[in-house]
């Protein structure tokens, strides 16, 4: 067993958000205050081109509120993908709607936009596509859908901080777009999410929804929830938020030096980025066929020392929770993915001698075979 293992993640915390969180701490406003002012403003203006933004206390509870501001609701269907995180339905069930499960694309790991065109019915609202792993999702078919049949699209941004597609950065694509500031994603505010609207009237509901349906104290319009961030959290965001830049560049360099020292590899393949598309690498995500994935996930830990993670073990479709919104088929690209992608290390705090550790190691287990 290697004892020191090369992490899968590893969220970057410094002095500098250790001393945001102790000034306002000290400053004795905690909630709704003036950190969260800003980093709604600070983000909308890195990311989402000024963008009406919200900041709420994860980014499942941004999913939420951004479908239901959409008005989704009871009787509606929501085409998503199977093979992601189970809060991209979860969100779609608690907003009272059904989430309609569709295969992806097997290059990116996407909504497939040829399934997503079969599988809209007279009750499909929307479609809520995920721009997986820091690649988004493939734009173009999925608006060409979308325009036939006049359906919204709910942006799940939730690993694509500073993405885009074709100039357009993610999060300006949709009725809204939801990003995660959970501890493992390309910047964190130690919990949290935001959420990036349309409009003002978009965004005027999600504020209403997150705080407990008011504005104004104690005038609440609507019945709401109490999904508020914190300033503690927005301090640590807003410190992030100067740094994700280069810790994107960095991601990006370290893919690079990985696509070329993985690229030809039998059995092995690299992650495809599309033509115009900014991947921001949340997780670096190779295909490992024939069977090898966990034979080789083991063998790099114990015998490299370089940690992986497997993202989405377990399909959605086939989750005892979200069953029931099962296809009568199967979706075969998301079986296979389940079985054959590896996330390897890609974060920014990979040294030079990680990234060979890691290349060489799957070099040599790869070869080793089964």
């Amino acid at each position: 067993m290697h004892t020191d293992v090369i992490p899968a993640a590893a969220p970057l915390i410094g002095d500098e958000e250790v001393a945001a969180v102790e000034r306002v701490l000290r400053s004795g406003m905690l909630a709704q205050g003036p950190e969260v002012a800003a980093f709604e403003d600070e983000f909308a203006a890195q990311f989402v081109e000024g963008r009406p933004t919200v900041a709420v206390n994860s980014g499942t509870s941004g999913q939420l509120l951004g479908l239901l501001a959409a008005g989704v609701g009871q009787g509606d269907e929501v085409i998503v993908p199977s093979f992601t995180f189970a809060a991209v339905a979860n969100s779609v069930v608690l907003a009272g709607a059904t989430p309609v499960f569709v295969d992806i694309e097997p290059t990116h790991f996407t909504l497939d936009p040829e399934r997503v065109r079969d599988a809209v019915t007279a009750r499909t609202r929307g479609i809520m596509p995920v721009h997986l792993y820091g690649h988004p999702f493939l734009v173009d078919g999925i608006e060409e859908v979308a325009g036939e049949h006049g359906l919204d699209i709910y942006e799940d941004a939730a690993q694509a901080h500073g993405a885009a597609w074709q100039g357009r950065p993610v999060g300006t694509i949709g009725v809204f777009g939801m990003f995660s500031l959970y501890p493992t994603k390309n910047m964190t505010a130690i919990e949290g999410g935001m959420v990036s609207c349309a409009d003002e009237r978009v965004a005027r509901r999600v504020r209403l929804l997150r705080n407990q349906g008011m504005e104004t104290p104690y005038a609440n319009e609507v019945v709401g929830y109490n999904n508020r961030m914190s300033e503690v959290h927005a301090a640590v965001g807003r410190v992030q938020l100067r740094r994700v830049a280069a810790w994107t560049r960095q991601r990006q360099e370290n893919a690079a030096f990985l696509d070329a020292g993985l690229a030809g590899i039998d059995g092995l393949t690299v992650p495809a980025v599309a033509a115009g598309a900014v991947h921001v690498y949340h997780q670096y995500t190779v295909r490992i066929a024939g069977g090898e994935r966990d034979r080789v996930r083991e063998a790099l830990r114990d015998e490299h020392g370089v940690g992986s993670g497997v993202y989405y073990p377990i399909p959605n479709h086939r989750l005892p929770a979200l069953a029931p919104f099962a296809p009568a088929g199967d979706l075969p690209e998301t079986e296979r993915a389940a079985q054959e992608v590896l996330s390897l290390p890609v974060h920014p705090s990979l040294s030079a001698d990680h990234l060979e550790r890691i290349v060489t190691g799957v070099a040599a287990v790869m070869a080793a075979g089964g």
